[in-house]
């Protein structure tokens, strides 16, 4: 029987406002999408054309979150690490090897028995599995952005998604923090 294999990634760990959004994957190699490569590499059509078809082809994938209050409390490599144990623990499915972007492996992950956990610096670009996570967890995580900027329409989130960019640091001068802004981030 093959073994079966988990990607795990994280969006938004650099971003001023919003949550931290960690995808799960467990996806047959032979039906990852041919140019599949680090969500970063790929504009926001592509992304979303691959995050649709990775949602029809993967044998399971999930999502964890972890909010704006709890990065604060936690700290951003904290919250990432929940998070991403959060989507893994969501699957439906569970892997004998789970591959996480970065350095670390979650707290959750790195005792599980039976469970296999290697982490990869530049996981997302160097092993496609981890790519495939990415995608889900950066266009999932977008539109929760695109989604607050109805109610915060003032910073542009639909624009930069919560990222430090110079309209975004521009309209925390002007309007200030809200409620769904990281206290500790300072730009």
């Amino acid at each position: 029987m093959p073994l079966k294999i988990c990607g795990i990634d994280e969006a938004g760990r650099g971003c001023l406002a919003g949550p931290v959004v960690s995808a799960a994957i467990i996806i047959d190699k032979s039906k990852i999408p041919s140019g599949i490569k680090d969500s970063k590499q790929l504009n926001e059509a592509k992304r979303k054309e691959y995050y649709n078809e990775l949602k029809t082809v993967s044998a399971a994938y999930s999502i964890g979150i972890a909010s704006n209050d709890e990065i604060d409390e936690i700290n951003i490599l904290n919250a990432s690490m929940l998070s991403m144990e959060r989507a893994f623990v969501r699957l439906g499915i569970k892997p004998d090897i789970v591959i996480i972007d970065g350095p670390f492996i979650p707290r959750g992950l790195s005792d599980m028995p039976g469970l296999k956990a290697i982490p990869v610096v530049k996981g997302d670009e160097r092993v496609k599995i981890v790519s495939c996570a990415s995608i889900i967890a950066k266009v999932f995580r977008d539109e929760i952005m695109i989604a607050l900027d109805n109610k915060y329409g003032v910073y542009g989130f639909k624009k930069h998604k919560g990222y430090a960019t110079p309209e975004h640091k521009k309209n925390l001068r002007k309007y200030g923090r809200s409620e769904i802004h990281r206290k500790t981030f300072k730009f």
